[in-house]
């Protein structure tokens, strides 16, 4: 009897795995495409998360101490993320829009020192309150936003799994980022900081948040884009760096 070579076998079990764990990207791709503009796929962001397990599956190895679904969910997230970023298809005006929100958020914060209402925000940017609530939702519907986005790219994450080099230095600095930024997000408004935590940490969607604040999925969506500025202005020395 002929026995399975070890290609053979390695191939099956990354088979199995991407069989099993297929779930995951659909779970993913859903979970992104609500925070996407209309022109993005559902089918897009599967395909390219296919893409994202088969490579997990390829790379994991169990002795490092994580599940494989966890390696797995690294992956298949930055794959998609990835991909959206090669499109490049945000247009320049709304890059634009998030740099001046978060810059007006800054200056007025600096001048008062409490925190910039929408109204604040809007009047510092010489435009009406409904302009600015229009120009929130543009915004965050143009950019994949999360909060370990402010930082890094996907890399990051498994590269540190995958025991690629890091300096002490490096790994120090990343530290004090992480506690300045977690110090950051609890000085938010409370509002902003519960829509956060909900998005995030619970991954409701932002119906699900609408229905748990009594306000509708618009206004969820630009709470969320304007706490994702806030942090941002409060961050910039950091982020500038």
């Amino acid at each position: 009897m002929n026995k399975a070579s070890p290609y053979t076998s390695i191939q099956s079990q990354q088979n199995q795995a991407v069989e099993q764990f297929a779930f995951l990207v659909k779970r993913i791709a859903h979970h992104l495409l609500l925070r996407l503009p209309p022109s993005v796929q559902l089918d897009d962001l599967i395909q390219s998360g296919m893409i994202g397990l088969l490579d997990a599956a390829r790379n994991f190895d169990g002795s490092k101490g994580a599940s494989f679904e966890t390696y797995a969910g690294i992956r298949i997230r930055g794959s998609m993320i990835d991909e959206m970023r090669r499109g490049d298809w945000v247009p320049r005006s709304v890059h634009k829009n998030g740099r001046d929100i978060a810059s007006a958020i800054d200056r007025i914060e600096k001048q008062t020192g409490t925190d910039a209402k929408d109204t604040d925000v809007a009047v510092e940017l010489g435009i009406s309150l409904t302009d600015y609530h229009s120009m929130l939702m543009d915004v965050n519907s143009g950019h994949i936003l999360a909060v370990e986005d402010l930082t890094a790219n996907n890399e990051d994450a498994y590269s540190a799994y995958e025991g690629k080099s890091s300096s002490p230095c490096s790994d120090f600095s990343d530290q004090r980022f992480q506690q300045a930024l977690a110090n950051c997000i609890k000085t938010l408004p409370e509002r902003e900081s519960l829509v956060l935590s909900l998005y995030y940490d619970e991954e409701l969607n932002l119906r699900e948040i609408g229905e748990v604040l009594s306000v509708s999925e618009s206004r969820v969506s630009q709470i969320h884009s304007q706490a994702m500025h806030r942090v941002k202005a409060r961050m910039h020395a950091w982020l500038d760096d």
